[in-house]
Parts: C-alpha cells; sequence; structure tokens
C-alpha cells in the first residue's frame, strides 16, 4: 500500500513538471512524461518487458486532455490554422495508428532505446533551432504530406509524445509563424491522443506490467498527470512571457539530451 502512496505522489509530480514545460515551450509535455513514468515504475520495482509501453500510452492518453485544452484557447484567439489540421490529421491519424501496432512488436528496451534517441535529436531542435529558419512557403501537398503526416504520427505514438515539437519545426519551416505553428499543433496531439491512447489499450490488452492499467495505459497514471498538467500549464505559459525564453530552451535541451543519454544507455546495456 505504500508504494502507491509512492507511485501517486511521483505521478502527481511528473504531472506538475509536464504541465509547467508544456506551458513554457508549446509542448504536449510527453517528452518529460514518458522517461519520468519510465524511471518511477521502475524505482517501484515494475520491471516487466512492456514498462515502457505503459509510460508511452499513459502519456498519449494525458495528451488528449492537455492538447484539448491547449487547443480550445488558441481557437477562441483565432490561432489556429483549421485548413491545416483538415489536411494533414487524417494522415497523422493513420500513423499514428500504425504506430500502436508496430509498438507492440518491440520490446521494452528497443522502445526505450528508439525514445532516448529521438530525446537527443529533440535536444539539438531545442538548442539550435531558430524559428527565422524557413524552407518553404507553404506546407507540402500531395505525396510529401502523407508521407510527412504519417511519419508524426509513427513518431509520436512510438514516443508517446503529442507531435507538437515535430508539428511546429515543419510549419515553421513551411511560412508559418511560431504562435500559428504551435496553436495548430495542439490540435495535432488531439488527433495523435485519441487513436493513439486507444491503440495501445486495444494491443497491450491482457497486459499487466503496471497495476490499475487498461491494456498499456495506467489509469491512476493518467487521471494525476492529466489533472496536474492541466493545473500547472497555465503557470508555465505565464513564466514563458517573464523568463528568458533563449537560455529556458537551452536548459532543456540539456536536460533533454542528458536523460537521452540514459536511455539509450539502458537500453544498449539493459541495467
Amino acid at each position: 500500500m505504500e508504494d502507491y502512496y509512492v507511485l501517486i505522489l511521483a505521478l502527481a509530480a511528473t504531472g506538475a513538471l509536464a504541465g509547467l514545460i508544456a506551458g513554457l515551450f508549446g509542448i504536449g509535455g510527453g517528452i518529460v512524461m514518458v522517461p519520468a513514468m519510465y524511471y518511477v515504475f521502475g524505482a517501484l520495482g515494475y520491471e516487466g518487458d512492456r514498462v515502457m509501453h505503459v509510460a508511452v500510452g499513459t502519456s498519449l492518453a494525458v495528451i488528449i486532455a492537455t492538447s484539448l485544452r491547449s487547443v480550445s484557447a488558441h481557437a477562441k484567439k483565432g490561432a489556429v490554422d483549421f485548413d491545416v489540421l483538415k489536411q494533414w490529421v487524417p494522415f497523422i491519424v493513420i500513423g499514428t495508428l500504425i504506430g500502436t501496432v508496430v509498438a507492440d512488436y518491440i520490446p521494452s528496451r528497443g522502445l526505450t532505446g528508439l525514445f532516448g534517441g529521438m530525446a537527443l535529436l529533440l535536444s539539438l531542435q531545442f538548442f539550435f533551432g531558430r524559428p527565422s529558419w524557413t524552407l518553404a512557403e507553404e506546407m507540402p501537398g500531395g505525396l510529401p504530406r502523407i508521407l510527412l503526416g504519417n511519419t508524426i504520427g509513427v513518431l509520436s505514438a512510438l514516443m508517446g509524445i503529442g507531435g507538437g515539437v515535430m508539428g511546429v519545426t515543419l510549419m515553421t519551416l513551411c511560412g508559418k509563424t511560431i504562435h500559428r505553428a504551435v496553436a495548430t499543433a495542439a490540435g495535432f496531439g488531439v488527433a495523435i491522443g485519441i487513436p493513439g491512447a486507444l491503440g495501445f489499450i486495444v494491443n497491450g490488452w491482457g497486459s499487466n506490467e503496471v497495476p490499475f492499467s487498461l491494456g498499456y495505459v495506467n489509469m491512476p497514471g493518467f487521471a494525476l498527470l492529466a489533472g496536474s498538467a492541466f493545473f500547472v500549464a497555465p503557470l508555465g505559459a505565464k513564466l514563458a512571457h517573464s523568463l528568458p525564453e533563449k537560455n529556458l530552451k537551452r536548459f532543456f535541451a540539456i536536460g533533454l539530451a542528458i536523460v537521452g543519454v540514459m536511455l539509450v544507455r539502458e537500453a544498449i546495456l539493459g541495467a
């Protein structure tokens, strides 16, 4: 019973941190929630071959709540590009569903290593990326849109993230302002979270890696993380306007790189 209290406190703290990060940098918080849950579950003795899957699946469920709140707030300010959402969401959903199936065939160590490697790449984006960088004047269409949409969905499902970082990067490179990109990427999060969470529930049905889970989605974790993030995210958004964003992003990039190295090392050494 004492372990459950520790789990509750640890998950609530993780949700608060994820909400703070989401508010500060305009991302869904999955990049924080997944490694935090993975280490919390491990510290409490849950070390099965699908623990990383539970962390990823639970994160996707939380992203539904946080992204819905975010996109609703942005929509009231007229910042969401609904044309982009209509054109990209179907391919992102398809990619997400593919990702949930693929994830079930990847062992926990493989998923851990993938997350760590992508975290290292994303840390480079946070450290070196600039909103002023552009490659095109508008979002791609045709086959590039299908492939990029599928890729965002697959990688987001495998990592348990909302697609905010990848979506914002893509849109700013294609001529969207940073505010427009952040607002619209929140819609990507909804398109990823719903099919992603359902896919992890279905594909993980019968698994009992962590108590009180539906498939690979831990229900107490979902409630605690979503609740904490919901209330703390506005604080992060407020701090974003009063703290030096450049330095904050660099500190976050360094922390993300450290987590990435730790996860890659654990995946390789199996420790």
